[in-house]
């Protein structure tokens, strides 16, 4: 069985840069079309079934929200 190389990459963007990505993303989503966006040089598909969490940290006097999109490949 081939084992799939793990790829982790975390990049951020601008205010204004992230409003766009948000919205294409947002009107992707709506139209029931996949997203395609690239980090860090990778280049991402991300299908209408994908499945997105929110998530609310707090440690101390930090916090912060994630927002994380998920899915199965080839499904």
């Amino acid at each position: 069985m081939k084992s799939e190389q793990k790829i982790d990459i975390e990049k951020s963007y601008a205010a204004k840069e992230t409003i766009a990505k948000l919205r294409r993303l947002a009107d992707a989503l709506e139209a029931e079309k996949t997203f395609e966006i690239q980090i860090g040089g990778e280049r991402v598909y991300v299908p209408p079934y994908a499945i997105i969490e929110f998530e609310y940290e707090r440690a101390g006097d930090q916090e912060g929200i994630e927002i994380e999109i998920k899915w199965k490949r080839n499904e």
